[in-house]
C-alpha cells in the first residue's frame, strides 16, 4: 500500500453504532491537542461522491448489490484521490466515517457479492487505513437508537435483522483477519468514554 506522512483512521460498524458521534468527538479531541485533522465520510467527502451517496442511500431507486458495490468504489476513488491522499501527504490525521470495510461487510457478507471481487477493488484503490475501529453494538440497542433519531430510514437502515447479523459477522471477520489494523470496540460505552478509548488506542498502536 502507498506510503504517506499522515495518519489514516477509519471507523466502521453497523447502523446505529455511533460512528459519526465518535468520529466527531475524536476529531475535536485531536484538534484540541494541536493536530491538523480532516474529518470526512463515505460514501461522500467530495461533490461527486456526495451525489453518489444520495443515489446509494435513497430507497426510490432499486440497485443490484453489484451495482451498489461499483457505486461505492466510484465514490471512493474520487474521495481517495481528491481528499484522502492530499491530506495524508501533508501530514494530517484523517478520520473517515466508514471506508472500504463497510463495502466488504455490507455488499459481500451482507448481500452476497463475491468477496474476491471486492478485495480486488480494495487493492485497486490502494490506500489502507493505519487503524480501524470496529464499533460493535447489540442489534436490539442499535434498533432503539435508530428509532430515536426520528428520521426516514435509508436503504441500509431498512435491511432486516438477518442482513444486519451478516454485516456484524463480516466486520468481526475483517477485524480478526487484520489484527495489526483492526480494533473491536464496545459501542455501548458512553460517548466521552468511547472517545477516550479511541484516543488511547491510537497512541498505543501508533505512538501519536
Amino acid at each position: 500500500m502507498t506510503q504517506r506522512a499522515g495518519l489514516f483512521i477509519t471507523l466502521e460498524g453497523g447502523e446505529g453504532a455511533g460512528k459519526s458521534t465518535a468520529a466527531a468527538g475524536l476529531a475535536a479531541k485531536l484538534r484540541a491537542e494541536g493536530h491538523e485533522v480532516v474529518a470526512t465520510r463515505e460514501p461522500g467527502g467530495t461533490k461527486g461522491a456526495e451525489a453518489i451517496r444520495a443515489l446509494l442511500l435513497t430507497t426510490d431507486t432499486p440497485l443490484h448489490p453489484l451495482a451498489q458495490t461499483m457505486l461505492h468504489f466510484a465514490a471512493r476513488a474520487d474521495h481517495v484521490e481528491s481528499v484522502l491522499r492530499p491530506a495524508l501527504a501533508r501530514g494530517a490525521i484523517v478520520i473517515c466515517d466508514r471506508y472500504y470495510d463497510s463495502t466488504m461487510a455490507y455488499q459481500a457478507y451482507g448481500q452476497g457479492v463475491d468477496i474476491g471481487a471486492v478485495a480486488s477493488l480494495i487493492r485497486l484503490v490502494n490506500l489502507r487505513p493505519d487503524i480501524t475501529f470496529f464499533l460493535e453494538l447489540p442489534e436490539s440497542l442499535a434498533q432503539t437508537r435508530l428509532a430515536a433519531r426520528g428520521q426516514v430510514a435509508d436503504r441500509y437502515e431498512r435491511m432486516d435483522r438477518d442482513f444486519m447479523l451478516r454485516v456484524a459477522q463480516g466486520f468481526r471477520a475483517i477485524a480478526a483477519s487484520e489484527p495489526g489494523r483492526g480494533v473491536m470496540v464496545d459501542a455501548t460505552m458512553a460517548p466521552e468514554a468511547l472517545v477516550n478509548f479511541l484516543r488511547r488506542s491510537i497512541s498505543e498502536r501508533t505512538g501519536r
